[in-house]
């Protein structure tokens, strides 16, 4: 009977029942899985006011669970009854420490809903503030004792200010930096606490920092100087042995070696090494046993040669600390190739070569070629002085066709310059020989030999991409000696730009420029020294150099100048904005005939890394036409 039921088994229905068994329970376990890992769908609505919405949707449990397949209906309601104890948690850290909150599941409805409603409550305040200054003391006798008052007038979180975690975290770490940045890098904090009386809604704050030793700038030490100089590096160094250490010291002779151009990296600091050898000796000495002193009767008299207990030991001098500056040198040899497109004048192509040893000088050229100037130059730069003053001698040949005005010069320069950038002055002598083209007027040629000072005054938030604060240049040009000049003359020039925000999502920008030559004459007067108005850094809506005083067909330099633009800027999308704008302006020989020619229209704004990039759309009104202008970056 068995061998028979055996038998019937092994037919082919047989095993056909037996596969379509195993195949409905495969589907079973598959659905079961798929509806295990499925999880609950729910909904998540937070009433709480101000940011501590935010700040619950983006930290409770029960918000980044949700979506999770390991969510079932006993989690989910496990993490709602835990909702409550985590809100009061981060809400405490916004200063509200006695909050309702509650917190309810509604199964009701196709898909679940918890919702979170908060009653922060009145907010903890700080009531009071014990900072104590450990250390501070000067070495020196007669020393400038550390300002402790206005350290603490910089304390962050004030009596009265809520008392949020982030500010107290932020305060405590504003006053150690504020505290290390000069004559203590070693300061550290030794205790902090903030006692909180939820009942009275007061916080009690204590903070005790120690300043640690006072450090002194050692001498200069230089690493990965090979190629060049060092006086490259030296002569930019303003910090002197013994001088009372300073952050910002550090940080300025660090940038003033990154403008030089002969290094890729820079790195200046002070080097602690002398610092961890005196605390690993001082660790040392600690863990040796040493005997107790014995014991001296302070009223007994003092034996000759020998101290008596009680006597404090000399006081050390303050810890010296050698000023470390590593540098990368760059290639001293450097070609570039660039191409590029102006609309004031045309296609450009540049060839550039720099040498940054030549002589112990650092030279520059370049070979440009636009459609309206040809420039070739070359210059060299000797390194900066220890006075500061950057003096450079150079010269070059330009080709300058505008307006139907061609003009070839021919130069020489030796220049000065120094300061800071944001106080920069400069002294030039130029020696100038320039041929004039006009059609239908005699070729013209003149040569001068200029002396032009010049200062440049900034005040601006950032140098490449500045929103607030303004940037003035004023030049005076002399040409007084009937030495290789052909026409004695002088000239006065100033520009500025002003920048202020303007609401929270906009800013304006205020422009203006003044020019005068007098000469007798105006023939003779080198064309770089006159005065036109247009493009795209002008008067917008009208072409490069379009404005000026007419002779022939062309337009030509004039005597006076006079400029001015109104532009709002609104950032829809930082960094990406739009513009509105209004320029006036004129160049005539004669002042009463600055008849101004006005310019408006809009564009398009982006904040680049390389700075701010614009392409305006402006309608020139003399003209009766819209003109495209675009610019790259913030020159001054």
């Amino acid at each position: 009977m068995a061998l028979a039921t055996s038998h019937q088994n092994n037919t082919a229905p047989g095993r056909l029942r037996i596969l379509a068994q195993i195949v409905l329970s495969v589907y079973v376990i598959l659905n079961a899985q798929a509806a295990l890992a499925q999880g609950v769908d729910y909904n998540v609505r937070i009433d709480a006011p101000g940011q501590l919405d935010d700040l619950l949707e983006d930290n409770l449990d029960l918000l980044r669970w949700r979506g999770n397949p390991r969510v079932d209906l006993d989690q989910l309601q496990r993490l709602v009854r835990d909702a409550p104890e985590q809100a009061k948690t981060l809400i405490a850290t916004e200063g509200y420490y006695s909050p309702k909150v509650t917190a309810t599941l509604d199964t009701s409805g196709a898909t679940p809903v918890a919702r979170i409603v908060v009653e922060p409550g009145e907010p903890v305040v700080v009531s009071d503030i014990d900072l104590v200054l450990q250390g501070f003391v000067p070495f020196e006798q007669g020393g400038a004792p550390y300002d402790a008052a206005a350290l603490r007038n910089r304390w962050s979180l004030p009596v009265g200010a809520r008392f949020r975690q982030a500010d107290w975290e932020g305060a405590k770490r504003d006053l150690l930096r504020d505290v290390v940045a000069s004559r203590f890098p070693r300061a550290q904090l030794v205790e902090t606490s903030a006692t909180v009386d939820p009942d009275t809604r007061r916080a009690s704050l204590r903070v005790v920092i120690d300043s640690g030793p006072e450090m002194r700038f050692g001498a200069l030490r230089i690493r990965g100087l090979k190629r060049y100089p060092a006086s490259v590096i030296t002569n930019l160094n303003k910090i002197k042995p013994g001088d009372e250490y300073s952050e910002a010291a550090l940080q300025a002779l660090q940038a003033r070696l990154q403008e030089t151009g002969y290094f890729s990296t820079v790195e200046v600091s002070a080097d602690m090494r002398a610092v961890l050898a005196a605390e690993l000796q001082e660790m040392k000495e600690d863990s040796d046993d040493v005997p107790d002193p014995p014991e001296v009767d302070p009223n007994a008299p003092a034996v000759p040669g020998q101290a008596a207990t009680g006597v404090k030991p000399p006081t050390p001098g303050p810890t010296v600390l050698p000023v470390l500056v590593r540098v990368t040198e760059n290639k001293q040899k450097n070609v570039e190739v660039g191409l590029g497109f102006s609309t004031n004048t045309g296609a450009r192509a540049q060839l550039s070569y720099d040498d940054l040893s030549v002589f112990g000088k650092r030279m520059k050229s370049d070979l440009i070629y636009e459609q309206k100037r040809q420039n070739a130059r070359v210059d060299f730069y000797w390194p900066t002085t220890p006075d500061g003053y950057n003096d450079s001698v150079g010269g070059g040949i330009e080709r300058e066709d505008v307006r139907g005005e061609i003009t070839t010069t021919i130069s020489a320069s030796a220049r000065r310059a120094w300061g800071t950038p944001e106080l920069e002055r400069s002294l030039t002598l130029e020696v100038l020989a320039e041929k004039r083209q006009v059609e239908g007027v005699d070729t013209s040629y003149s040569k001068s030999l200029p002396l032009t000072y010049s200062v440049t005054r900034r005040k601006l938030d950032s140098l490449i991409l500045p929103t607030r604060g303004y940037a003035l240049n004023w030049q005076v040009g002399v040409a007084p000696l009937p030495v290789f000049t052909d026409e004695k003359f002088i000239r006065a020039y100033t520009r500025g730009i002003y920048y202020r925000p303007a609401g929270e999502s906009g800013s304006l920008i205020l422009r203006g420029e003044l020019g005068a030559v007098f000469s007798k004459d105006k023939e003779g007067v080198p064309s770089s020294y006159l005065f036109r108005a247009g493009g795209d850094q002008s008067v917008r809506g009208y072409g490069y150099q379009e404005l000026g005083v007419r002779e022939g067909d062309a337009i030509v330099g004039a005597r006076y100048l006079a400029t001015a633009s109104a532009e709002y800027q609104y950032w829809f999308r930082p960094p990406w904005g739009v513009a509105v704008f209004y320029d006036v302006g004129n160049a005539a020989d004669k002042f009463g005939d600055l008849h101004p020619k006005s310019g408006y229209g809009i564009g398009a704004r982006w904040r680049s890394p390389v700075g701010p990039i614009n392409v305006d759309v402006a309608y020139g009104h003399a003209v009766k036409k819209a003109r495209l202008h675009f610019s790259l970056g913030f020159t001054f």
